[in-house]
């Protein structure tokens, strides 16, 4: 199951990155980031803002890792592949443990189930984020965990607060079921430790490294209206009907049964933080934030159906079907938004039609240059010279401006003349359009 996965997801990956797939500038944020590790730099992040440190907007220094991965391989595109392969790393026990517990095909389905959750493919399909490297350390943790391995399993959690701030709160969530399964210190150690770096992720090293002084994303939280009048949060988190959507698909993962398990309460924290507030695509399952609830699902499940009895159990099997039958639900009301099925259309594995005038555009941009674009092609520029997002306030005055006229970013009004649009993000420069192929535009300066 865990071959099946990278190969299904390096697929998936290739094909993206030959369509010149761009769902959002998050590629090339971390692109950034792998760039300026592979140099042994801080990971700062002109796209983000001049002299951005991207530890200031969201604390995950396991991302270090990425480093060498750059140097060997410097593209966007080995960042997608490292996550294909982060997912299929975290298939591997679960499916493991599913088949130790349910027998080989019931174990197998359980392990296709996950490969193929909404979670899962939104996140693929959104390209890299840092929670990729979350999947298999929960999957470690979750299995030694039910198999009551607490040392091994309080060893593979912890590190998870070193992948993304608000993990810490899922991370002590976790601490408190170990606890009530008996392992009272290393269950109480985990809570505290996962506390610990939330509070201190969130209230001083963010800050602190932040160029506002500040964690950007309190603002994005109605924590003072929960306090305020709690019934009426109770009503926006269960409302609109995106949240409920994304509930019930979370409730199918588990098989329905795995609502019994302590296990999903879990993912509260991170629905939580998703829920409270008016950021709505964080309502949804269709991006990358769905992605770390699969493994919590997945163990839920098997953590419902328990282990294997000793004694024959007639009416195991009923219910080990009714909930594959309801993991197998979720997937396949997900699936037709979901890259997987995108496979079976023709298009899907032809190059872009504008993939030559795209390279043009890249290769029109020299070496080192400070270069200002849209989205469309941001991580493609990332390796070869000094990107910024166009759309940055503030940013210093670049060598080269790059548009994409065509690129989804600009909806029904795209700007007319890449130079003229240079010119009025930075008055008293003057502008020159050296290419204007098939939408994509790039001007150089020249005063």
């Amino acid at each position: 199951m865990a071959g099946a996965a990278a190969v299904l997801y390096v697929l998936v990956a290739v094909l993206q990155w030959r369509r010149l797939e761009a769902p959002s500038w998050d590629l090339a944020i971390f692109t950034q980031l792998a760039k300026a590790y592979a140099s042994l730099d801080a990971p700062i992040v002109p796209i983000k803002g001049d002299g951005f440190n991207l530890l200031g907007d969201h604390f995950h220094p396991l991302l270090v890792l990425l480093g060498p991965v750059y140097a060997v391989a410097p593209s966007g595109l080995s960042l997608l592949v490292v996550q294909a392969l982060l997912v299929a790393v975290s298939a591997w026990p679960l499916t493991a443990l599913a088949v130790r517990r349910l027998g080989r095909w019931p174990g197998v389905a359980v392990g296709a189930a996950y490969v193929l959750s909404h979670g899962i493919q939104g996140a693929v399909r959104s390209q890299f984020h840092e929670i990729a490297f979350a999947l298999p350390l929960l999957a470690l943790g979750l299995c030694a965990l039910l198999e009551r391995r607490w040392r091994a399993s309080v060893l593979w959690l912890a590190p998870l607060v070193l992948v993304k701030e608000d993990l810490g709160l899922l991370v002590a969530v976790l601490g408190l079921v170990i606890w009530w399964r008996g392992a009272r210190r290393a269950g109480l150690a985990l809570a505290g430790w996962g506390l610990a770096w939330f509070v201190l992720a969130t209230a001083v090293i963010l800050p602190a490294l932040n160029p506002r002084g500040r964690y950007d994303y309190t603002d994005r939280l109605t924590v003072g209206d929960v306090l305020g009048d709690p019934l009426a949060a109770l009503a926006g988190v269960l409302g609109p009907g995106e949240k409920v959507v994304t509930v019930l698909l979370l409730v199918l993962a588990a098989g329905v049964v795995g609502v019994r398990s302590p296990i999903l309460l879990a993912a509260v924290p991170t629905l939580a933080w998703r829920f409270l507030g008016e950021v709505s695509f964080y309502w949804t399952w269709v991006w990358h934030y769905d992605a770390v609830l699969m493994p919590l699902a997945t163990a839920a499940l098997l953590d419902a159906l328990g282990p294997r009895p000793v004694e024959p159990d007639r009416r195991r099997p009923l219910r080990t079907g009714l909930a594959l039958g309801a993991a197998g639900l979720a997937v396949v009301l997900t699936a037709p938004d979901l890259p997987v099925v995108r496979l079976t259309d023709p298009a899907t594995w032809q190059a872009a039609p504008r993939t030559e005038a795209a390279r043009e555009a890249v290769d029109t941009v020299p070496e080192g240059a400070v270069v200002a674009s849209d989205i469309s092609l941001l991580a493609r520029l990332v390796p070869t010279t000094t990107a910024l997002w166009s759309g940055t306030p503030d940013n210093p005055v670049a060598d080269y401006y790059v548009i994409d006229r065509e690129g989804g970013a600009w909806g029904d009004n795209p700007p007319q003349d890449a130079a003229r649009y240079a010119e009025e993000k930075h008055p008293g420069t003057d502008y020159e359009l050296v290419l204007d192929r098939e939408g994509y535009q790039v001007a150089r300066r020249v005063g």
